[in-house]
């Protein structure tokens, strides 16, 4: 595995030290191999770093299985599964050696194709029930690979979830009830670029890596040869590696054997808890984690015994992953207090009847809390401050509250507003990036009607998963069969088709295909106004919160976004409209503030933006959330262009939600003047908040408009006349 990789039962080989991390990511397929228990392995990293390569070649070090001949579900002779539905096997059940299997799981593939389904050629035809097996069936004692696992369907992540979690599939649908083993080591690569996984596929995943190209020209140099070589001649260039190949090979069986042999002890126990209550872990996979991989690092070095260094090295893949508290951490570890945890733990020894606890060897008796080892009550060394609840909890943030707070240092008017610093007021004058407030859950905000894009959980939508609705004639290939409606319609024809036997005569005509109605996902574009009139410092925080915590909603509902900011004499498109939730937050981060308002410069540049987008995917819905006072300042009448600027983008359709963050006793109502004109409701910054008790009623265009509902389970929502 150090240089041996398969594609297509082609084994390349690339020096793979060409890749920062490479060692990493080695190791960790390496101790899966060695114990599968671990529970798989996630590489994440930039594109074109042979994530997919190395991962492809793993199959091809791992032992062959010994299977009941003819079993479609790889059951063990020795230990069949006694609910296979190919089954029962007997005892005496002829065996038969196969390879590992490297099955891929696509990232379109559907819900039959991985679990399975009702064999309806066979139920048609002969008129019984066969199940015919899908991804997770095949996967079973073997690797299940995903490729760009976090563009995964969220059903599909759902299906993934509950076989790694019992370690077999249940499939009830279409009169088909059928249970079968899918243990499987699941491996997944991703490129962050393109957004992050689900938390709750995330922490199945045993260990995670992070893979980076080095910048070294000569090992960049070295792999470039390499893959020329193995292009021209791909069985002379496997045969050069061969000998190395068997030799990992047999390392990797040693190993295997060495296992049942290795002694966890209680003091690499007491570190291994110590660390993950030090880096504040949620729940205790990570703990179950970092012993089987320490178990897994002693058998590869050949000891039975864990060292404190197989502990070090089971946190740095287990634990980065683990410790991050919302969605936009960058995964890592401070390996300084990591370094301190398992110094302070080291020591600690149990009595020999294990019944009194450690004893003390130093002044300080005592032993690792859940504060750490920092003796500070949640305090930790290398700048990672305490969590205190993630992403939906904000104590003592009342963000109204924040903006009455502002001192009235100078006298307001209709004209002006009192800033933090005056200097940003000016044109071509701004001030540093401010930092955001704490986010908190928003409303939902869905666009109205009923779509038809990609899978998602904001607006309705009809989809190829969630609830059938009804039946429909297939419009051009048949999608999801609606059994049930096809048998009907067959039903009555039976005797004039000649009917014989059980079977069932079924034409064209009669299929039937499901209609169903779920979420998807949006595209939600953020229209942020930087200017000096939203730059005083309270102020610009809170709004900064919101948007990070609408981001943060975005990242949940399965969102691509976009942002566009205006201040000075323009607009820019500072995010493109992307998957990755994460780049928006951190451009959120750095936007400067400062200068005029050009209002209609920033409707017309989302005007712009979202065309563009609408040709690339149509079936994508926009949902434009405007952030601003709706001051307007800059040339002849400002706030005529704005208006006209959103009666543009209200003539196409566009269902927006302006987000009014006027502050102050004496307020304009400019932001509810320019929702009007976008033909959808404005909400305050206390009414964006989903435990907000604020009525929202609104009306536009004559008729009422109301956001709200159950808060308290995130079911709120903005509707608007539809176009």
């Amino acid at each position: 595995m150090t240089t041996t990789h398969n594609t297509q039962h082609t084994t390349r080989q690339y020096p793979f030290t060409a890749v920062v991390g490479m060692d990493d990511m080695r190791l960790g397929l390496l101790l899966n191999a060695i114990s599968p228990a671990i529970g798989g392995v996630l590489v994440r990293g930039e594109k074109g770093t042979a994530k997919s390569t190395m991962v492809r070649g793993l199959a091809e070090l791992m032992p062959a299985v010994d299977v009941v001949g003819g079993c479609r579900f790889a059951c063990a002779p020795a230990a069949p599964d006694p609910g296979c539905p190919d089954g029962p096997h007997g005892s005496d059940a002829a065996g038969e050696d196969r390879p590992t299997r490297m099955v891929e799981l696509p990232v379109g593939a559907s819900e039959d194709r991985l679990v399975g389904a009702l064999d309806i050629e066979r139920a048609l035809s002969e008129g019984v029930k066969a199940f015919e097996p899908g991804l997770l069936a095949d996967a079973h004692r073997g690797v299940l690979y995903v490729d760009e696992v976090n563009l995964l369907h969220d059903h599909l992540v759902d299906l993934l979830l509950d076989a790694a979690a019992m370690g077999a599939s249940y499939v009830e649908r279409e009169g088909v009830s059928v249970r079968h083993a899918a243990r499987f080591l699941l491996v997944g690569t991703m490129n962050p670029e393109e957004g992050e996984l689900r938390p709750q596929l995330l922490d199945r995943f045993g260990l995670t890596v992070e893979v980076a190209a080095s910048r070294e020209p000569e090992q960049r140099v070295q792999v470039v040869r390499r893959r020329l070589a193995y292009d021209a001649d791909p069985a002379g260039f496997a045969a050069r590696w061969a000998d190395e190949e068997r030799e990992l090979r047999r390392r990797i069986a040693r190993a295997r054997e060495v296992l049942p042999s290795v002694e966890l002890g209680d003091a690499a126990l007491r570190q291994i808890a110590a660390t993950c209550a030090a880096f504040e872990v949620d729940g205790m996979r990570a703990d179950i984690v970092m012993a089987r991989t320490a178990s897994a690092l002693a058998a590869w070095a050949g000891r039975t015994e864990v060292r404190s260094e197989d502990v070090r090295q089971a946190a740095l893949l287990a634990l980065p992953h683990r410790r991050r508290r919302n969605p936009f951490d960058a995964p890592g570890l401070d390996e300084d207090k990591l370094d301190e945890v398992l110094e302070e733990t080291a020591g600690q020894q149990p009595d020999g009847d294990g019944g009194d606890g450690p004893e003390p060897d130093g002044p300080e008796p005592d032993g690792p809390e859940p504060d750490g080892p920092d003796g500070g009550p949640g305090g930790g060394p290398g700048g990672l401050p305490p969590q205190d609840g993630g992403p939906q909890e904000s104590p003592g943030l009342d963000l109204p509250r924040q903006q009455e707070a502002e001192p009235p240092a100078r006298p307001e008017g209709p004209e002006r507003e009192p800033e933090a610093e005056p200097a940003a007021s000016g044109p071509g004058r701004e001030q540093a990036a401010v930092g955001a407030a704490e986010p908190f859950r928003t409303r939902r905000l869905d666009v109205p009607g009923l779509g038809e894009g990609a899978d998602g959980r904001r607006s309705r939508a009809r989809t190829a998963h969630g609830r059938t609705t009804g039946s429909r004639r297939p419009q051009g290939a048949l999608g999801r069969l609606h059994l049930a409606a096809t048998v009907q319609a067959a039903a009555p024809h039976q005797r004039a088709r000649g009917r014989r036997g059980p079977g069932l005569v079924v034409r064209r005509d009669d299929l039937r295909e499901a209609v169903r109605e779920g979420r998807e996902g949006n595209l939600v574009l953020f229209v942020v106004d930087a200017s000096g009139s939203m730059a005083a410092r309270r102020r610009m925080s809170a709004v900064k919160g919101a948007v990070l915590s609408l981001l943060l909603d975005a990242y949940q509902r399965r969102d691509k976004v976009g942002l566009v900011t205006f201040r000075g004499s323009g607009a820019e498109l500072a995010l493109p409209p992307t998957s990755s939730v994460e780049a928006g937050a951190a451009r959120l981060e750095q936007l400067p503030t400062g200068g005029r308002t050009p209002l209609s410069e920033g409707l017309l540049k989302a005007h712009e933006v979202l065309r563009v987008e609408r040709m690339r995917d149509a079936s994508r819905r926009p949902l434009l959330v405007v952030v601003t006072d709706g001051r307007a300042t800059g040339g002849a009448e400002p706030l005529v262009r704005a208006g006209r600027a959103a009666r543009l983008l209200a003539a196409e359709g566009t269902a927006s939600v302006v987000v009014d963050c006027e502050a102050g006793p004496v307020r304009l109502g400019l932001a509810a003047g320019l929702a009007r004109d976008l033909g959808g409701p404005a909400v305050t910054l206390d009414e964006l908040r989903a435990d907000s008790v604020s009525a929202l009623v609104r009306t536009v265009q004559g008729r009422p408009v109301r956001a709200g509902g159950d808060a308290g389970r995130g079911r709120d929502h903005v509707n608007r006349k539809a176009a």
